[in-house]
């Protein structure tokens, strides 16, 4: 993606879909959806974690999750997030912020149905972020969902499923000599963006 006179694509979405298939080129194998996901609780205390972003449209960004896990108790009392990624091997970096609101259930279906047998299996023996009293009881239930879906499909659980973010403001940096990086920030107004370049 080319850019004129140092203006950057008006499509955020666009920009950051380009930059990742070029980091995923260069890392070899990286698949580029590791993001750091921020949330917050109704009274501002943040919380973070490591999660994977599969999908990236321009209905926004998609986290899948258990609905019963800190981040998804968080997200429906306070729907609001960020998310972060960096790419060392393009030296860039994007910061995404918006509105989250859960994905539809025919959505939540068709990505889980996409995943690997054992994740899928792993959703069903995994109660997330409650409590447990050893790794063995985390086998066991695992053990368990194996039995019961042994030689069928695994549907859904209730319990296990999306949601969007929606970007409201994204921005992109760019590694540069002596700390002077390149920034640009896309804001959402309305059906459109505005962009500015910011002061590293």
């Amino acid at each position: 993606m080319r850019y004129v006179l140092g203006v950057p694509d008006p499509d955020p979405i666009a920009r950051f879909l380009d930059s990742r298939r070029r980091a995923v080129v260069a890392g070899a194998g990286f698949d580029g959806s590791a993001a750091v996901f921020a949330t917050a609780t109704t009274d501002g205390a943040p919380s973070v974690r490591w999660v994977l972003v599969k999908e990236v449209s321009d209905d926004g960004f998609f986290v899948y999750t258990n609905y019963g896990s800190r981040k998804a108790v968080e997200l429906d009392a306070n729907p609001q997030a960020a998310l972060a990624m960096h790419w060392p091997e393009i030296d860039e970096q994007f910061r995404v912020e918006g509105p989250v609101q859960r994905a539809s259930p025919e959505r939540s279906d068709a990505y889980f149905a996409a995943r690997p047998r054992e994740s899928q299996l792993g959703a069903w023996a995994s109660p997330q972020s409650e409590p447990i009293e050893s790794r063995e009881v985390l086998e066991t239930r695992l053990a368990e969902a194996r039995a019961r879906f042994e030689g069928r499909e695994i549907p859904r659980p209730d319990g296990w499923g999306g949601y969007c973010l929606r970007p409201e403001r994204v921005e992109r940096w760019v590694n540069r000599e002596a700390r002077l990086h390149d920034r640009w920030l896309w804001v959402r107004d309305g059906d459109r963006w505005k962009v500015r370049r910011l002061a590293p």
